[in-house]
């Protein structure tokens, strides 16, 4: 199905000069002078690589068909991440290349998506927000009001997060799996 360029979306797969691409972030740019266009980062899917493209808003590309089957993730070897259906119990592996670094964002026995084209696994989509607990966490500076109010914090998978002063080692806060930034404390 053919799209114009300012329907691209994070998440969709595209069929850009003879490969197909995942696309990771877009950005709608009109500059002074000259025509607006769309500021495109994606991935190949088939080896990895990644690209930065500018195209035209007027542009038209091809949108691939995909399909997302939810799975439960069991563990990693390493190099491998070990999947189950839970309807039928299949197991399969995504190698590292295809998860990359939504893979910080895991956790066993969790339910996740993966997207496929033509039954072949692409990529997997994760929850929009997940609860972590904090395990490192700075003490607050009493009258440090100059300068920016939050601090930094390693959460249990050793993402590290700038979160606000109230936040403390043992607390369980929301994340934005997107950008990997605070939301807010979970209750």
């Amino acid at each position: 199905m053919k799209i114009q360029v300012n329907q691209i979306k994070p998440g969709i797969v595209i069929d850009y000069n003879n490969s197909q691409w995942l696309v990771l972030k877009t950005q709608h740019v009109k500059p002074g002078k000259g025509g607006a266009f769309n500021q495109i980062e994606m991935r190949d899917i088939r080896n990895g690589s990644k690209t930065n493209v500018r195209l035209r808003t007027q542009t038209t590309v091809e949108k691939l068909n995909t399909s997302e089957e939810e799975f439960q993730y069991l563990f990693n070897d390493g190099q491998k991440y070990t999947f189950m259906n839970p309807e039928n119990f299949e197991q399969i592996e995504l190698d590292k290349s295809i998860i990359l670094e939504d893979s910080i964002y895991l956790k066993e026995g969790m339910s996740i998506k993966i997207n496929t084209i033509e039954s072949e696994p692409i990529g997997i989509a994760l929850p929009e927000t997940m609860i972590f607990e904090v395990v490192e966490s700075e003490p607050v500076v009493k009258g440090q009001t100059a300068a920016s109010s939050n601090k930094p914090a390693v959460l249990e998978n050793g993402l590290r997060v700038m979160v606000p002063p109230f936040v403390e080692k043992g607390n369980k806060v929301v994340i934005n799996t997107s950008d990997g930034t605070y939301l807010k404390r979970a209750d």
